[in-house]
């Protein structure tokens, strides 16, 4: 990852899945992804920087579905792969040029978006999060950051909270209200 030069100059994007019962996982396993878009983060995890947007959603696994992107079945994987690709997304939405560095907690995610390592399942979401990243990557500069998970750090927990919440079909709690770990 390159040294970006100031807080302020990047977004940084915080992703994460969460799946009911991760064993066993059909196209009816219940799974959620998150997205929390930081500014003016140091990746340190003591919550440096600002919220810009927060979003959440269920992995898709209709291909009949006009939001699918690939996801054959609900998983931890599948929705951390959605989370990119939702993250992604949002890149290519924004339309400028910031750097940005997408922060996960899942290492198969990560280096299955950015082409490091083959895919042996999930080939058709892998294909389209790959897609979205190349044509991020020619518009700014882009990174990934693996982030422990579960260790305090405060924007991945903000975004287990998010994805978390969505797959038991609750509310998230505001910002002003919930507290790093709080599921």
């Amino acid at each position: 990852m390159n040294k970006l030069t100031t807080l302020n100059d990047h977004y940084a994007l915080y992703v994460d899945g969460s799946c009911l019962e991760n064993r066993d996982v059909s196209a009816t396993t219940p799974a959620a992804w998150s997205l929390v878009i930081v500014t003016g983060d140091n990746g340190l995890g003591k919550g440096s920087g600002e919220i810009l947007e927060e979003t959440w959603g269920s992995v898709i696994t209709d291909s009949s579905d006009s939001a699918f992107i690939g996801a054959e079945v609900g998983s931890n994987n599948t929705a951390e792969l959605t989370a990119i690709a939702e993250a992604l997304r949002w890149l290519l939405i924004d339309g400028g040029n910031r750097p940005a560095i997408v922060h996960t907690d899942s290492q198969y995610a990560g280096n299955l978006a950015t082409g490091n390592w083959k895919a042996k399942a999930n080939k058709q979401l892998v294909a389209m999060v790959q897609k979205l990243w190349r044509e991020v990557g020619a518009l700014r500069e882009l990174n990934w950051s693996h982030v422990r998970a579960h260790r305090g750090h405060r924007w991945n927990e903000r975004a287990d909270h998010l994805a978390n919440r969505c797959v038991n079909n609750q509310a998230p709690m505001p910002l002003s209200f919930w507290k790093p770990g709080q599921r």
